[in-house]
């Protein structure tokens, strides 16, 4: 399964809202400092998909706020 996100970091706490066009929305805490943001973001994914980290990767966007993110066997 591949989802597309938006990440916004620096928040207050760290959610993952769906919009209404089956996009998604990451609020993460942490900033975007040395990839801190992405794995905190393969974190959140791992926990709401109830899967292992090693099974999500970033496809496109490592180092934008718009990513395209695949879940499961790719």
């Amino acid at each position: 399964m591949k989802i597309e996100v938006t990440v916004k970091t620096k928040s207050s706490q760290n959610k993952l809202v769906r919009n209404e066009d089956g996009t998604y929305a990451a609020y993460l805490n942490a900033a975007p400092i040395k990839g801190r943001a992405n794995r905190s973001l393969i974190e959140l994914l791992s926990e709401k998909f109830n899967v292992a980290k090693s099974s999500i990767r970033i496809v496109r966007g490592i180092t934008s706020k718009h990513k395209l993110v695949s879940i499961g066997k790719w």
